[in-house]
């Protein structure tokens, strides 16, 4: 795999904070009445410049653990810091405005809007930004030709295959410029050879860029692009060793990468 990339942190943090750093975090959800308990006393960090791998059955929390990290759901329990604030301790309002500067998502089936074409999917987060309408374009385009769809710009999702439409995905992810890059099974949906292409294009922005990654898949062979995997089962955390056992990281905490 390849060897991790260190990339600056950010400005007035020491450089030994971590850009995803959880402590005993847990999560329970109640139906009908009763606990459902999906993650139990979860601890790692993640360095800055670091490509995590979430692997795991379904069912194992794993995106429900993404979604912590991301700032979509809360904790039950326990402490999830990114760049070194506590994101849940944020107020709804204040969540929404830090996503939206600080996470870039990638979801398996791309979630772009049909009516929209790649250029306008792109641009959407910027919307909620203090750009103008010339300024929003130029970052867009910039974002779709990081990713090699500077001949798209005008397409429709409608008008562009499964690989295109992830790259439009991950330029939409990009646009912001943000801390973290988190991808939920980003090449689940996809042929092998795209898979191959989204896989290597994730790899670069790692490499190339310094990005925060971290994703969720059930691939190995998409793993394998990470710097680190980390698995989850029933809720619980294990780490993968040399041997191809795992043992668990319950009641440690570890650094991934």
């Amino acid at each position: 795999m390849t060897s991790p990339v260190t990339a600056a942190p950010s400005a007035n943090l020491p450089a030994s904070t971590p850009a995803v750093s959880l402590r005993a975090v847990s999560k329970t959800y109640y139906r009908g009445g009763q606990a459902v308990p999906v993650l139990a006393d979860i601890s790692f960090d993640v360095a800055h410049g670091d490509f995590l791998a979430l692997m795991g059955p379904s069912g194992s929390g794993k995106s429900t653990l993404l979604n912590l990290i991301a700032g979509i759901d809360r904790p039950s329990s326990g402490q999830i810091l990114v760049d070194g604030i506590d994101i849940a301790q944020l107020s709804e309002g204040e969540l929404a405005a830090w996503r939206g500067s600080h996470v870039g998502f990638i979801f398996q089936f791309y979630n772009l809007m049909p009516v929209l074409t790649a250029l306008e999917n792109v641009e959407l987060p910027l919307m909620l930004t203090r750009l103008n309408r010339k300024q929003r374009r130029q970052h867009a385009e910039l974002a779709l030709s990081m990713v090699g769809l500077s001949d798209r710009l005008s397409h429709y999702p409608s008008e562009l295959s499964g690989g295109q439409q992830q790259r439009v995905a991950i330029a939409r992810a990009l646009v912001t410029d943000p801390t973290l890059i988190v991808a939920d099974e980003p090449t689940g949906d996809l042929d092998k050879a795209s898979a191959t292409d989204v896989l290597a294009l994730l790899d670069q922005l790692n490499r190339e860029l310094g990005k925060t990654i971290i994703m969720v898949t059930h691939d190995a062979r998409a793993a394998e692009t990470a710097h680190a995997m980390l698995h989850l089962d029933k809720g619980e955390l294990f780490a993968l060793e040399s041997n191809g056992k795992t043992h668990s990281l319950k009641t440690e905490s570890t650094t991934a990468g």
